[in-house]
This record gives structure tokens, sequence and C-alpha cells, in this order.
């Protein structure tokens, strides 16, 4: 059941928020999946413009909605499902910019961790380093539902920076060097927050471009196009759903 909040990002109208939400970066993506993948999606929120959306998916309810770019848009929207809507399990679809000689532009790529430069790790106040990691069961429904689907499917780290456009190009060579396949900028902070709201979450992306080699996708191709890494979540989503 959703719960009342006095939330003044998320204003739920006309639906409830299922147990799952997916949440792309983008809302236009969030708006896609539910007309595309979605049985009778009703439009839960549109405060800022940031769309969710909920329906059922092969019997079972699950959203989707935007979480806007970087970790503190991410965090933000992810602490109040968490916390104020009673949800249960976030799974992050983007894209992400390859790394590793491994990535190819259009291959999924589902994140085990998630190194990154973000401060925002600070405020937990642990005195160490809090490691931002996917839930373990729901990486492993994520990597069978790819190979019962047949999708090529790269597993292991990634680098969520602050930084679209760093100053300095040698943190992209670090990061590759030190066995990150990609480059994005929600997974760490994601992680983080449903490890202190002890939730779930996961991160699965589809490379829209290569560091290093030049391949890149469109605008309208990141938005309409990633069917691959959308399935992948679905079917973990519903896995996920008692």
């Amino acid at each position: 059941m959703t719960k009342s909040s006095i939330s003044a990002s998320i204003s739920v109208t006309d639906a409830e928020i299922a147990k799952v939400v997916l949440m792309p970066g983008d809302p236009l993506r969030a708006k896609y999946v539910a007309e595309h993948y979605l049985e009778n999606p009703i439009c839960f929120n549109t405060v800022r413009n940031m769309l969710g959306y909920t329906g059922a998916y092969r019997g079972k309810q699950i959203s989707v909605m935007g979480s806007g770019m970087g970790i503190p848009s991410m965090c933000l929207y992810a602490t109040e499902l968490f916390n104020q809507f009673g949800v249960d399990a976030i799974i992050r679809i983007g894209s992400a910019g390859g790394l590793s000689e491994q990535a190819h532009v259009r291959d999924v790529l589902i994140a085990m961790a998630a190194s990154t430069n973000s401060n925002y790790g600070a405020a937990f106040d642990f005195p160490g380093q809090f490691t931002p990691v996917a839930d373990y069961g729901m990486l492993a429904d994520a990597v069978a539902a790819a190979k019962a689907l047949g999708v090529r499917t790269q597993v292991g780290s990634v680098f969520s920076t602050d930084h679209f456009y760093h100053p300095s190009p040698e943190v992209n060579r670090q990061a590759r060097d030190l066995g990150m396949l990609a480059v994005e900028m929600e997974v760490a902070g994601l992680y983080w927050t449903a490890t202190a709201c002890h939730k779930k979450a996961l991160g699965i992306l589809t490379i829209s471009d290569h560091i290093f080699t030049g391949e890149s996708l469109s605008a309208q191709e990141r938005q309409d196009s990633f069917h691959e890494m959308m399935e992948v979540a679905l079917e973990t989503a519903w896995k996920s759903i008692d």
C-alpha cells in the first residue's frame, strides 16, 4: 500500500507505487518503458516532470520512474521511495560509457560494485570506506535472466563519477586500469542508499558509447532502443516480487 508522504518531489495520484521500481535517469525513458512493457500503466507522478508509472508485467505490479542525473538526484528519489513509499527494491536502468576492452557498445552491463569520486557517502559517517555493492540475489537473478534471454552481458564494477566532463583525462584511464568496465553517474549512490535503508538495489546498464574507441549511440537511440537492458530488468524485478 502506498503511504502518505510529505515529499515535495513525489505526489502519488491515481496509482500506487509498486514494491519494485525501475529507475532510468531520463523520465522519458520511464514513459517509454511504461508504454511498451507494462499493461494498463497509470502515471502516478508528474512533479518536476519526473514521470513515474505503475502497471502490470506478467501479472505483477511494477513501477518505473525517472531519477534525474547524478548521485544527489538519484539518492533523493531513492530515499523517498524506500522510506516514504514502502518500496523494497530499485533497479537502475541507464546508459554508461565503456572503459574496458571487454565492454562494447550495446552490451548490457550488470554492476556488481561501484567505485566513485563522490563525497556523498561521507554523510553516513562510517569510520572507513563504505563500499557500495549490489544486492546479490537480484544480481544473480539478472544474470540468469540475461542468459535465458540470450543477452550478451558483462558483470563487474563500474565507476560512478560526479563529473560528466572530468578535467583530467587520466581518471578514465585509471578506472580502466583498475578493472572498471564502464563509467556512469548514479549506481554508487543508489547502492549506498539501499544499504543504509536496509533495502535492495541493482544497476543494469547499456554501453551507449565507448570512451576510448569513440563508438556511440544517438540521444534518440539511448532513449528508445535499450530493449535488452529493459527486458533483463523487468524479468529481474518480476522475480523479486513474491
